[in-house]
């Protein structure tokens, strides 16, 4: 089962808040597998941070909607400002609900899974 996601682009302003959906956003990518936190949202955040690559993004209309995602990532920028990430677990007929809001190195503390403890 694919876990799919779409990943948006807002720029920060003064009074817009990261833990609701923003009125404008600026780019729209889809992931159609992998869309949860410890996937997608760490590979964002190691993304940020490390330069790393990032494969399987769809480019989408700013129009385009799904009924059938599971996550929605905002990655919040501006020039001279540090970039944060908010996640939502969409509601399917109910609100959704912001899981996590915060910087890159915040996400992968809470997200990314410890390989140590098992080997």
């Amino acid at each position: 089962m694919s876990t799919r996601a779409q990943i948006r682009f807002a720029t920060r302003e003064e009074g817009v808040s990261f833990s609701e959906h923003p009125n404008a956003i600026h780019a729209q990518f889809y992931k159609h597998h992998d869309g949860y936190p410890e996937g997608l949202g760490v590979d964002i955040a190691e993304s940020l941070l490390n330069y790393q690559k990032i494969i399987n993004w769809e480019i989408e209309s700013l129009s385009a909607y799904h009924s059938d995602i599971e996550y929605i990532y905002y990655i919040w920028q501006a020039l001279d400002k540090s970039t944060w990430i908010s996640i939502f677990k969409v509601g399917w007929g109910e609100k959704d609900e912001c899981i996590f809001v915060g910087e890159p190195s915040n996400l992968i503390s809470k997200y990314k899974l410890n390989t140590n403890a098992y080997g």
